[in-house]
């Protein structure tokens, strides 16, 4: 079991600071439109889309625009045609970077990072030249109300998990990326309920930075999460 992660705790941190500002809408929102579009609008036979819908309802996002956004993903309303594509990196201190974009122009997209790359101290890679380094796993963050520590690491391993985070306010519970759909479902007949389940890629190795290189990686991460083609960014970072 990994155990403590300070990084961990920044980045949830980050995430509901995302949140507050209403960023985090706009990305489920294409989230669920490109699930509707590659997998169909019924949630019941669409694993990816039933967990962008239950992330959106725990984020409080109304009805109305989960189906609106749904129906633009099927066809049946019109709407900005997304694609999927990843670009690679590497941030101050040699960190490798993963950013995964839904975009409508990848020739805009490409430009604009590589301009946000270059000016945070960054550069932007050709294809697989850090893709490497990270796995792609299934990861389901649970508030560690009422649950303890040793009882969250039982339960999880007994559902199918393969391995457990410890952070100051949730669990991070990381499993085959082909097993998130049924671990979570696990998970919930045993009453534990999930702030989030997603799929997400994680470091093989991580690269350990502190002081001003830190703040540089946190300041790239930053400007690349503010892009609004940007859905999310990994990186293989250790950091206090």
């Amino acid at each position: 079991m990994s155990g403590h992660s300070k990084w961990a705790n920044i980045r949830h941190k980050k995430e509901k600071a995302d949140s507050a500002r209403g960023k985090i809408f706009s990305r489920l929102v294409k989230e669920i439109t490109i699930a509707a579009k590659l997998g169909g609008g019924n949630p019941d036979g669409n694993p990816r889309l039933r967990l962008a819908i239950e992330t959106a309802r725990a984020a409080s996002m109304p009805m109305a625009n989960i189906e609106r956004a749904v129906k633009k993903g099927t066809g049946e309303l019109e709407g900005v045609s997304y694609e999927e594509v990843t670009y690679e990196g590497y941030a101050p201190g040699g960190v490798a970077v993963l950013i995964e974009c839904l975009t409508d122009n990848k020739t805009r997209t490409v430009a604009d990072l590589r301009h946000l790359m270059s000016k945070n101290n960054g550069n932007l890679g050709s294809a697989n030249s850090v893709l490497w380094m990270f796995d792609r796993k299934g990861t389901i963050t649970v508030p560690r109300h009422n649950v303890s520590e040793d009882d969250m690491m039982m339960i999880a391993l007994d559902c199918g998990a393969e391995d457990i985070t410890t952070g100051d306010d949730f669990f991070d519970i990381t499993c085959a990326a082909e097993d998130l759909a049924k671990v979570h479902d696990a998970l919930t007949q045993k009453g534990i309920h999930a702030e989030s389940s997603k799929l997400t890629m994680v470091p093989k190795n991580t690269v350990k930075v502190d002081g001003k290189t830190g703040e540089q990686v946190l300041k790239l991460i930053d400007a690349l999460e503010d892009y609004d083609d940007v859905q999310n960014v990994y990186a293989n970072l250790e950091m206090e």
